[in-house]
């Protein structure tokens, strides 16, 4: 059963709760496939999802793929959540994130960024309905509770699904900003959700991903409303330790209320950093 275990609170009800879920390894079948953006495709799949729980934005699951010339992922063998196992092929396994959970369809959809020869793009290229993926997890949730006068999301491609699925949550009493890298124009995307809210889109345009140029340029020049806020930062992760060294040296921002992760990280495969003091 999960458990969970509140900490930080405040005198405004304001508190972070981390909530555990049972480790559990499924085999899902592809039922739907849908191109976002010329470079994300979200996956629909379905299968043996009875129970599965994701009860915050920026979870993760471990994702499994086929070797190359296979289409059955490698799955661990040990006990659940280990993701290891003790002898044969070593699972092919990324994070990500569930963008959308429904147990009325039975249906999970998960967004793939297509930017680079990795196995997690190699596999979302060329999916197709009828495949298979090995999904485990997620194995816990952070769950920030609580209004806010105002909620700031910063980020590149890596973290939209993140952010699109927090917007829908959000109530419509809040002030949201979303300040979001992405290649060119052709990569925005229209946020659904019923709080008020602001995007800047900044775009590469041919740089190199994992500059924290652009990004630090735009939040510089941010303006938020008074009152106290929610920060939520994923991108490249030295790009995510930056922008979170600055809100909170440069802005005065409240540590307790700056989650940053780094996404990925350059010249590093399958990386997921969390930045805290």
């Amino acid at each position: 059963m999960p458990d969970s275990q509140p900490h930080n609170a405040t005198a405004n009800s304001r508190s972070v709760q981390r909530i555990r879920h049972e480790a559990r390894m499924r085999l899902l079948t592809v039922k739907r496939v849908t191109r976002i953006t010329p470079r994300m495709v979200r996956v629909t799949l379905t299968g043996d999802l009875a129970g599965f729980k994701s009860a915050a934005a920026d979870d993760h699951m471990k994702l499994f793929f086929p070797a190359p010339g296979s289409t059955q992922p490698i799955l661990p063998k040990g006990p659940p959540g280990s993701h290891v196992v003790a002898e044969g092929p070593i699972p092919i396994a990324r994070d990500y994130t569930p963008r959308r959970y429904d147990p009325v369809t039975n249906e999970l959809d998960i967004e793939f960024v297509l930017h680079n020869d990795g196995p997690a793009t190699s596999w979302a290229t060329q999916v197709q309905p009828g495949q298979t993926l090995g999904v485990g997890g997620p194995r816990g949730s952070f769950v920030v509770n609580g209004a806010f006068d105002w909620q700031l999301f910063i980020a590149d491609e890596t973290g939209l699904p993140a952010i699109a699925r927090r917007l829908l949550e959000l109530p419509a009493s809040t002030n949201a900003f979303v300040i979001a890298e992405v290649e060119d124009a052709s990569d925005e995307q229209l946020f659904q959700s019923p709080a008020k809210v602001n995007v800047t889109w900044i775009y590469r345009n041919g740089r190199a991903a994992g500059s924290a140029e652009l990004l630090q340029q735009a939040v510089s020049k941010l303006t938020l409303p008074a009152g106290e806020g929610y920060t939520w930062i994923a991108c490249e992760s030295n790009v995510a330790r930056s922008l979170r060294n600055y809100l909170l040296h440069e802005r005065g921002f409240d540590k307790q209320w700056v989650k940053a992760a780094g996404y990925w990280k350059l010249g590093t495969a399958a990386s997921h950093d969390k930045h805290e003091d």
